[in-house]
């Protein structure tokens, strides 16, 4: 690894075992630490035309840049957005898709001590509304495509305290033109004084009930991430790492932004509307993709929809997270690449939770073991109580020897909610898991995503895992449905892949073949085959909207 790949090492200390394996990790947070100065700027000091993101579009458009144009760009933005009246701790909105203007902005944004809120284009007025009301947004920068500029012009009916409005990649009438204003700001920018623990990044995440909550992350945040990009993802600093996300969600932050950088790693960036399997395997194939990380959904649709014809032979390392790991997915994409899948776990309160890093070995299906950032992981049953390897328990963290760097402070302006998920020093992470001997975990589900059927509790995702291995699947949700008997009863939601077709004939050969790979009565008394599943813009699987519709809470 080149020094200039070893950037990270300012940030923190590091400890490995007899396998080379990272073991202990000391985070190491400069009381006036900030991303954008501190790692951005610096390595546009120290190499300004080492590449840092090569971006493209579905419509040919490509665009490559470096760490010195990097900082030359955020530092007009900054300009511009300051002149708009955007200063320390405002709160400004990004919806911005994957439009290189996010990367741009948000380094602005850093460097003026305010406040980033990244949003998905698929927000309606509603949402908008929300979300303006609750952060008490300063400022917007949206993309001029598709009908966000509408439901904002909507919802600031009602809401009035937006200082600026702007639009990326084309205009709208009432709105700022953000790339014009960037082209044509002054490119010197003197540091504005901060300190790490103000805010910096600000997600709203939504549970199964209630509005969404707003996780906000200091400036330490990023440097919990050096582990995402280091030791998990392995990225190479003369590589291209492509992580497949949405800037709306929390995966562009653990994929396309700071752990990458921090390692001085080129990111790839494929804007695109819809996901198409085909089409991101010709990326990887064009661009010479190194490292790889996509949600499992979307490794499922490469295999099923075939990825013969593609030379990945640059693909040196691939990860996954998001939602669970079937098995077979693992064994199948191995067949066709020669790698293993490296799962890892987390949310949007923290950074990578759980994982296997760079030098262990898998077990496919496995989330692998605790980061050496949280080390007081621990599974607890419904009493707090902590549960003995093979025993299913939910996902804690002990926080009382202090909040692990990468994690959130509290959900902003909503004690109730913050004291319900995090209390007696144990934060609460609501997703169920079983730890075996080796110190390995294994997903089971969401607290609420567990089946209770006459008496029994029921993982959805060993059923699903079961599901997947049949040819004729290509997605699948397994939920609880109403039974009038047994209270409630396993239902299947399934996708059927292109050479099937729905019958009660393949209903009765999907029960029995649950039935023989698993225990009996965790077979799907109830299958319905759908076009698609209901699904996040981040392409996890929304089985409270299947349990809605079933008329289960």
């Amino acid at each position: 690894m080149s020094d200039i790949g070893k950037f990270y090492q300012r940030f923190c200390k590091e400890g490995f075992d007899k396998n080379g394996v990272l073991n202990y990790f000391e985070p190491i947070v400069p009381e006036t630490f900030n991303f954008a100065y501190d790692v951005t700027d610096e390595i546009a000091r120290l190499e300004p035309n080492r590449r840092a993101m090569v971006w493209c579009n579905t419509l040919g458009e490509e665009r490559i840049f470096t760490f010195g144009d990097l900082k030359r760009e955020s530092d007009k933005a900054a300009n511009v957005l300051r002149e708009l009246g955007i200063s320390k701790g405002d709160k400004v909105m990004l919806i911005l898709k994957r439009h290189y203007q996010f990367w741009t902005a948000i380094l602005a944004l850093h460097k003026l001590g305010a406040v980033a809120i990244p949003a998905t284009h698929l927000l309606t007025e509603k949402d908008i509304l929300y979300r303006f009301q609750l952060a008490e947004v300063a400022g917007i920068i949206c993309t001029a495509e598709g009908e966000t500029t509408r439901f904002v012009d909507e919802a600031c009916q009602e809401y009035g305290g937006l200082k600026c409005k702007l639009t990326a990649r084309g205009k709208k009438e009432g709105w700022s033109d953000y790339d014009a204003l960037v082209e044509a700001a002054d490119e010197h920018f003197e540091r504005v004084p901060t300190t790490y623990d103000i805010g910096m990044l600000a997600y709203f995440t939504s549970g199964t009930t209630g509005y969404p909550k707003m996780v906000v992350h200091d400036h330490s945040y990023a440097i919990g991430h050096i582990i995402t990009a280091r030791y998990w993802h392995n990225v190479d600093p003369d590589g291209l790492h492509l992580t497949i996300s949405d800037t709306g969600w929390g995966k562009a932050a653990w994929g396309k932004l700071y752990g990458q950088w921090l390692c001085a790693a080129g990111i790839f960036v494929y804007d695109f509307e819809k996901f198409n399997s085909h089409e991101i395997l010709s990326m990887i194939e064009k661009y010479k993709i190194t490292t790889f990380c996509a949600p499992p959904t979307m490794y499922r649709f490469f295999i099923k929809e075939g990825m013969d014809g593609y030379d990945l032979s640059s693909l040196q390392y691939a990860t996954t997270a998001g939602e669970a790991l079937n098995p077979e997915v693992y064994n199948r994409f191995k067949e066709f690449t020669g790698l293993e899948l490296m799962e890892g776990f987390g949310q949007t309160e923290t950074t990578l939770t759980l994982c296997n890093l760079v030098g262990s070995k898998p077990k496919p299906g496995s989330m692998g073991k605790p980061s050496p950032l949280y080390p007081t992981m621990a599974l607890v049953d419904e009493d707090g109580n902590d549960v003995p390897n093979g025993v299913v328990g939910e996902i804690v963290l002990r926080t009382g020897a202090g909040r692990p760097v990468g994690m959130f402070k509290g959900y902003y302006r909503n004690e109730e909610l913050t004291r319900e998920a995090w209390h007696d020093d144990i934060y609460h992470t609501g997703d169920t898991a079983w730890r075996d001997e080796n110190g390995y975990y294994w997903y089971v589900g969401r607290t609420d995503d567990v089946i209770k059927s006459s008496g029994y509790r029921i993982g959805p995702f060993e059923i699903e895992s079961v599901l997947m291995e049949h040819p004729a699947v290509l997605e699948c949700a397994i939920t609880g449905a109403p039974d009038p008997v047994r209270g409630t009863v396993v239902k299947a939601t399934i996708v059927l892949t292109k050479k099937y077709q729905p019958s009660d004939e393949l209903k009765k050969e999907l029960q029995n073949y649950v039935k023989k790979q698993t225990a009996p009565y965790k077979y799907p008394r109830i299958v319905e085959f759908v076009e698609e599943l209901p699904k996040t813009i981040s392409g996890k699987i929304r089985r409270t909207e299947i349990r809605q519709k079933d008329g289960q809470k």
